[in-house]
């Protein structure tokens, strides 16, 4: 079977993939209405971060996306997960001064919420590994960093509401408001580019033009959202126009696909003028049909040659994929909780990536222990550094691909996770410079660490099981947050002194002892890891 280059109907699912889940975390800037949520509830810190728990205990019946997406097409399982998200918030929204919404309802609605968020997931990752076989890493990479940036784009479509909305619900009702319908409108919009495309034979083209164009766009996407985070007003650029920007650069990837149909079109005119010319001169006499014949005899040998060069590259692919396979052990079922590799890999990713979400989910508490008006600029800092940190693993495929080699999954967790480490000890000073600059520097690894782990799954355990194997690993999410969660509330709670909300850099102050010197254990675990396993990475198939 000849190579297979993506057409522009497979770039538009891609641009499809990377709108939803741009807006695919709602439930991200919960730590921006979370305090608010508190004091209209009546709720303890501890409730509130059960409810944080909420979203992540959705994700424990994510299997049921997967088994959707056997059965339904792709454009269904979207919209069916985004109207979790409609019911799940949107009945928040619509109650929330309520008497009658009690604590549990919220937790039941958090929770379905959460659950619509893999759904979507779900149909993004089809759609990426199906639609770029060849390229499957660098696809996934490059829309689930997008995913990064769902905190940064709610908060500025919360800020940029207009004035009577803002006067008219809490802060809380206008995310509720937007967590509820952007998804669902976004998933109307992305619906009919959200099917798996036929695969095309063609050895000619490239693809290095296309994703070179995204990774640009990408870039100039995050460096917007930077600039947003740190500071527009102070280059004179208003939040309003911050907006317009964002979205602009988001539309960007439209230009792809487009680019490529006219191409397309334009090659398939030729193709017929051409055909129309050899017929003319086919009826001109036979001087002129043996030029024809000559030319068409030219163009035979050139198709042949570019059929045995893609079959030459189709066993060369082979032999290495055979090679790699050899080396790779297939790991799964019950034999999976008997690895050691699998229990060094679980709580290292726990350790890890999951104690980031905590932290992360308890930004907008930490936020007003420590004085801050507002936690929305801390929540788009993380959100911003979160979507270069996604992106990263994206660039390294790229191009370490090219020169045939693959970077050990593991060892790149261990080097993420060091200075989160080292983020969680500086935010024992008090000043707000370092909470900026820590809070950076966890969102840029927990967004790097969550995206190396589907292919670390894939590295350590190979790719038969991997759809079990890597739902099994992501438990640990849940897990994590609970118990690392429900850990800082209670230490929160204690420094409150009998009331609802701490005041004062002590709020988290062992909290943070306890997450860096977790982090560094999951450090050495991942090392251990890397140390037994280091013989899964190498050579990739080229």
């Amino acid at each position: 079977m000849a190579a297979s280059s993506p057409t522009s109907a497979h770039w538009l699912s891609l641009v499809g993939s990377v709108w939803l889940q741009t807006i695919n975390g709602p439930n991200a800037d919960f730590p921006v209405y979370s305090s608010q949520l508190k004091e209209i509830k009546g709720i303890s810190q501890v409730q509130l971060n059960f409810l944080a728990f909420a979203s992540d205990a959705g994700k424990l019946f994510g299997w049921v996306a997967g088994v959707a997406a056997l059965h339904l097409p792709l454009w269904a399982v979207a919209l069916t997960g985004a109207a979790f998200g409609l019911v799940g918030y949107g009945v928040q929204f619509l109650f929330l001064d309520r008497a009658g919404l009690a604590y549990w309802h919220l937790f039941a609605l958090t929770s379905l919420a959460g659950n619509g968020i893999c759904w979507i997931n779900t149909v993004c990752y089809l759609l990426c590994i199906n639609n770029f076989r060849a390229d499957s890493r660098v696809a996934v990479s490059l829309a689930t960093s997008y995913l990064g940036l769902s905190a940064k784009l709610y908060t500025t479509m919360a800020e940029t509401m207009p004035r009577a909305a803002r006067a008219r619900y809490s802060t809380t009702e206008v995310y509720l408001l937007l967590n509820a319908v952007v998804p669902m409108a976004v998933a109307l919009v992305a619906a009919p580019s959200l099917r798996v495309v036929e695969q095309i034979k063609d050895t000619a083209r490239r693809t290095e033009g296309p994703f070179l164009a995204m990774f640009a766009i990408t870039l100039a996407t995050g460096a917007c959202a930077i600039v947003g985070s740190i500071g527009a007003k102070s280059i004179g650029l208003s939040t309003r126009e911050h907006m317009v920007s964002l979205y602009v650069l988001l539309a960007l990837p439209l230009l792809i696909p487009v680019a490529l149909r006219a191409r397309e079109s334009m090659r398939k005119i030729r193709e017929t003028k051409w055909e129309s010319r050899v017929h003319d001169h086919d009826s001109d006499g036979p001087e002129t049909t043996a030029v024809s014949v000559s030319v068409l005899e030219l163009v035979a040998e050139d198709k042949q040659e570019q059929q045995a060069g893609g079959q030459l590259q189709e066993v060369e692919q082979s032999a290495a994929a055979a090679a790699s396979t050899a080396s790779q052990e297939e790991v799964g079922g019950l034999l999976l909780l008997r690895k050691l590799d699998f229990w060094l890999y679980f709580f290292s990713y726990m350790f890890s990536g999951t104690l980031g979400l905590v932290f992360l989910n308890n930004l907008g508490q930490i936020a007003e222990s420590r004085g801050l008006a507002d936690a929305s600029t801390l929540v788009s800092l993380s959100s911003s550094f979160g979507f270069f940190g996604r992106l990263l693993p994206a660039f390294l495929d790229y191009y370490t691909a090219k020169s045939g080699y693959s970077l050990s999954r593991t060892a790149s967790m261990a080097c993420l996770m060091a200075p989160m480490s080292g983020a969680f000890f500086l935010l024992l000073h008090p000043r707000d410079m370092f909470l900026y600059a820590s809070t950076a520097v966890v969102g840029t690894c927990t967004g790097a660490i969550t995206s190396v782990a589907a292919s670390a799954t894939n590295e350590l355990f190979g790719a038969k099981n991997f759809g079990v194997n890597h739902n099994v690993v992501v438990a640990n999410i849940p897990l994590g947050s609970l118990c690392f969660g429900y850990l800082a509330a209670f230490l929160y709670q204690r420094g409150a002194h009998g009331g609802n909300r701490c005041l004062g850099a002590a709020c988290y102050r062992d909290s943070f002892v306890l997450w860096g010197a977790t982090c560094a254990l999951g450090t050495a675990l991942c090392t251990v890891l890397y140390a037994r396993s280091r013989g899964s990475a190498g050579r990739l198939p080229r």
